[in-house]
């Protein structure tokens, strides 16, 4: 959760470090802070609530300070206050720090340095850091001429947890430190400057050269050098990576929320996530995958392994790879996977997704698999991110930044990506005819150009969405791979209208949930697969007769229906249809966002990057 900038230049930090703030507010907080070091002392300007609040805090546009950091947290230790907000000092001022993830010990390590005469002004995890710092700055063992960093190497080697950690000090007026574990950072590399980030978009408009911080390594950073650390203070190199994202693509451009920019940003992505993997009457081309016939055909099972959206995504990359590969293959969320003992072995190849590359569970999962000795692949759209660095193998969507914190294009390039693998695999393995891949091939080319079919027509959409915003219940049936749609279509419902929505398979609404169904619900259903039509059609004639609304998506002849309102979609290869039928249902449950008045971009209670289990 949570957001960390930090800058260190010649300019004044205080507007870079507000500026970074403000890109990073799609990651979900309840306060922000600024740490300047002005004047041979640290000035912190903090409170809670919005970042935009800090502009007016006395004194804050007076600050000349060239170096300094900055944070937006999510409240796990203490509710949102000023007093929980970061920065946190130590008690004699003389280190400042903020922090992203939690200190599971901190109740030890505060009762230590209690003992010791610290005192604590927070109900935070973070405040101990600091204090620590001074302590062992005082009282270490000092492992490298650079007292500073041995200290802050000294307190990170007692804290239990995740951490993304910034550190100033008005005793070394030149220079901040970071360090990580678990958790993201990255150092933007410039002319005469360098800044620090949580996400690479907060500082995207500074540079598109970035240090990806591997765990437990440190960087003691000054305007015009950065040096690197092992575990071990044994000093490195580190190469620097070009990030070839387009600064405006974090802008709106235009457009009135993030959400609904890149709900239209999606054929683009798709158009980006096939790139050169495949050409009609050519194999698939995963030049980063090193996979053989011989190594798939010794697979017993693939699992995949994600959270929320993602999951989703997943669950429609099972039919793909059932369908095409003949492997069978489980979904499972990642804060339950690892919690049950999964039957995993050599013969086990794990998939997991993380827009991010960041989410706790999701790294925690795989890092599982991998001591079981199964094989791990990572799906991200972030290069360099913790989960394609810790995975064997790492294959990429590119949607490029998404800002909004209810996913669209991620889990369409996510559903894009496993789709083109599942062909791969089955070219590999030659698991069905070459030309029901070429024509799965010629389908997947199609998408774009049906999408922007479906984007080019959006009033039927929005005209729906006035009629049911003020409902309190939705429901949302499928069948097979519709079912999938469904889930990701409740979820999004609920993530930015909070209206509670529940997702069936429509084949169970008649054991339980059709109890719930009463004059006047919403049930929204989606039908695109020709051998379940009819099937699907009578459950919904079901909740019809007991007065239900219904909204139906497909791309089928529905013979002698009577719905209230159906939205027609382009027919494709039900296997990738789910690509289409959720455009519908992400900008329905836009729409009924804001005819609700809410904040569409950053709902509440929820953060665009999980980084905490």
């Amino acid at each position: 959760m949570c957001g960390i900038v930090g800058y260190v230049g010649n300019k004044k930090a205080t507007p870079i470090l507000i500026n970074g703030l403000v890109c990073l507010e799609y990651r979900g907080y309840d306060s922000a802070g600024i740490a300047v070091l002005e004047n041979n002392k640290v000035v912190v300007k903090k409170d809670k609530g919005r970042v935009n609040n800090l502009n007016s805090l006395e004194g804050i546009d007076t600050l000349e300070g060239t170096i300094g950091i900055a944070h937006t947290r999510w409240a796990t230790h203490g509710k949102p206050s000023k007093e929980n907000s970061h920065p946190h000092m130590d008690n004699s001022e003389n280190f400042a720090v903020v922090h992203n993830g939690i200190i599971e010990n901190y109740n030890e390590l505060r009762q230590f340095l209690m003992e010791k005469g610290y005192t604590f002004l927070s109900q935070t995890d973070t405040e101990v850091i600091p204090n620590l710092i001074h302590y062992y700055f005082h009282n270490g063992v000092h492992i490298h001429e650079d007292k500073f960093l041995s200290a802050v190497k000294a307190a990170t080697d007692d804290l239990k947890g995740s951490y993304a950690i910034e550190v100033i000090s008005p005793m070394f007026p030149d220079k901040a430190i970071v360090v990580r574990k678990d958790s993201p950072l990255v150092i933007g590399k410039a002319e005469g400057e360098n800044f620090i980030a949580s996400d690479i978009p907060a500082i995207l408009s500074y540079t598109k050269n970035f240090y990806l911080l591997d765990d437990k390594e440190f960087a003691v950073i000054y305007k015009d050098a950065i040096h690197f650390f092992d575990d071990s203070l044994i000093e490195h190199n580190k190469p620097v990576k070009n990030i070839e994202w387009d600064a405006a693509s974090v802008g709106k451009d235009g457009f009135e929320d993030f959400m609904l920019k890149e709900i239209f940003e999606q054929p683009n992505s798709i158009r980006e996530t096939i790139g050169s993997r495949f050409r009609l009457g050519e194999p698939c081309s995963f030049d980063d995958l090193e996979i053989s016939k011989e190594y798939l055909s010794t697979i017993n099972k693939i699992y995949i392994v994600a959270c929320g959206t993602a999951m989703h995504a997943g669950l429609v990359g099972k039919i793909a790879l059932e369908k095409l590969c003949k492997i069978p293959v489980t979904v499972d969320i990642a804060s339950e996977f690892r919690y049950r003992d999964p039957l995993i072995d050599n013969k086990t190849l794990c998939i997991y997704i993380s827009q991010s590359g960041e989410t706790a569970d999701t790294i925690a999962a795989l890092k599982l698999a991998k001591s079981k000795g199964a094989k791990t692949l990572a799906i991200s759209n972030v290069i360099g991110s913790s989960i394609t660095r810790e995975a064997d193998y790492s294959i990429y969507t590119h949607a490029g930044p998404e800002i909004a914190v209810a996913s669209t294009k991620a889990y369409t390039s996510q559903v894009v990506l496993l789709s083109i693998l599942a062909m791969h695999f089955a070219e590999i393995l030659n698991s069905v005819t070459p030309e029901e891949i070429e024509k799965l091939k010629s389908d997947i080319l199609d998408l774009p150009t049906k999408i922007e079919t479906i984007l080019e027509n959006t009033a039927e959409i929005e005209e729906f969405a006035k009629k049911v915003y003020t409902q309190k219940d939705m429901f949302f049936l499928g069948r097979g791979v519709d079912q999938t749609v469904a889930l990701e279509g409740s979820l999004k419902l609920k993530e930015i209208s909070y209206i509670h929505s529940e997702a069936y398979a429509a084949g169970e609404l008649k054991h339980g949930p059709i109890a719930l169904i009463e004059n006047d619900v919403t049930v929204i259903g989606i039908m695109t697969d020709s051998s379940l039509v009819e099937k699907s059609i009578s459950n919904l004639q079901e909740v019809i007769t007991r007065g239900a609304k219904t909204l139906v998506v497909t791309n089928q002849v529905l013979p002698n229906a009577h719905f209230d309102f159906v939205v027609t979609i382009p027919e494709t290869n039900p296997l990738i249809s789910p690509i289409l039928s959720v455009v519908p249902l992400q900008l329905l449950s836009y729409y009924i966002s804001k005819n609700k008045g809410l904040d569409v971009d950053k709902p509440r209670n929820l953060a665009k990057s999980v980084t905490v289990e």
